[in-house]
């Protein structure tokens, strides 16, 4: 699974690392990712996301199914596992 939110679109940036001598090598910023459950009301299913601490959020913020229907309308969002519960 890739690095990415399902519900914001945030995704890992490149960068550098600079020592105290100024040398430059490559890095990467990764998004604070993590895997978890939400129970949608209007559709009666568990469902599996990978989101951001970002994304948790806007989902607080908006509701599940808002944000959901954003994350449709925006292509970060596909398919949703829907877990058996």
């Amino acid at each position: 699974m890739s690095k990415i939110c399902q519900i914001t679109g945030k995704k890992a940036q490149h960068g550098n690392n600079v020592s105290h001598s100024k040398r430059r090598t490559k890095r990467t910023f990764d998004v604070n990712l993590f895997h978890k459950r939400f129970y949608w009301v209007e559709q009666d299913v568990w469902i599996s996301l990978n989101i951001s601490a970002a994304g948790l959020r806007t989902i607080n913020k908006i509701g599940l199914d808002a944000a959901i229907r954003q994350a449709i309308e925006k292509g970060y969002l596909e398919t949703i596992k829907i877990l058996e519960a």
